[in-house]
């Protein structure tokens, strides 16, 4: 079994691979050495990858010897060309959803959305380069602004859909944020695919499924991604 490792800005996600398989996952708040001792706990652990968007403590980086495992950074290889100006600023995160979507979609020209605490777009070439992307405000920031920022505006939270117009205050700041954040993705779509009609737009990160319900047939979702990729990853350099 391989360990896959992914601490975020919020949450952490754990999983476990074999070859190509994703076999079982946890997400938790709080990623600690007890928790990934508790998730492997009985299981053959034959190496292992921790991907992370934080300083990582020592008492994580301790299952590394054990686990026969490496954090991943700038100078780990990976099975993409990455033309980024700036690779020691690419996070890690974006890295990986990357990695996996050339994995499922291989030889495709590619967009990818990781819709969590930030909204990060990335293009990557059926040739398996990666050219570069966008980091915008994701749905929690974007709500988090307009209360922050203004003196009477209350703190709202995503909703399942989002209304086209608001009659009042809380629907028009639903309408505002949500529409507006739909609008910038198919805009995106929309322009890549004039010029690469063929494009596949995917969509991960935890906001992936408003995505996918709200756009349907011009997105795939993908809760795995970073996890995939960071699987192709270990195995790339295994």
């Amino acid at each position: 079994m391989k360990l896959v490792i992914d601490i975020g800005n919020t949450r952490a996600k754990l999983a476990l691979f074999s070859g190509k398989d994703l076999v079982e996952k946890s997400d938790v708040t709080f990623c600690t050495l007890k928790n990934i001792q508790n998730f492997v706990l009985g299981k053959k652990i034959s190496s292992c990858i921790i991907c992370s968007v934080r300083e990582i403590d020592s008492e994580i980086s301790s299952i590394l010897k054990n686990y026969n495992g490496f954090i991943l950074s700038e100078s780990i290889p990976v099975p993409i060309t990455n033309h980024y100006k700036t690779p020691s600023t690419l996070g890690q995160d974006r890295l990986a959803a990357i990695v996996g979507a050339y994995f499922l979609y291989p030889e495709k020209d590619i967009i990818v959305f990781d819709a969590g605490t930030c909204l990060t777009i990335d293009f990557l070439n059926k040739n398996g380069e990666y050219i570069g992307g966008r980091i915008s405000p994701g749905i929690e920031i974007r709500f988090r602004a307009l209360h922050t920022f203004t003196d009477k505006l209350p703190l709202l939270h995503k909703q399942n859909h989002a209304p086209n117009l608001g009659n009042d205050t809380n629907s028009s700041i639903l309408s505002g944020v949500l529409e507006g954040i739909l609008a910038e993705v198919r805009s995106v779509i929309s322009d890549f695919r004039l010029q690469k009609p063929d494009l596949v737009a995917v969509v991960t990160g935890g906001d992936c499924f408003f995505f996918e319900k709200e756009l349907k047939s011009s997105i795939f979702a993908n809760s795995n991604l970073v996890m995939i990729g960071l699987n192709e990853i270990l195995d790339f350099n295994a």
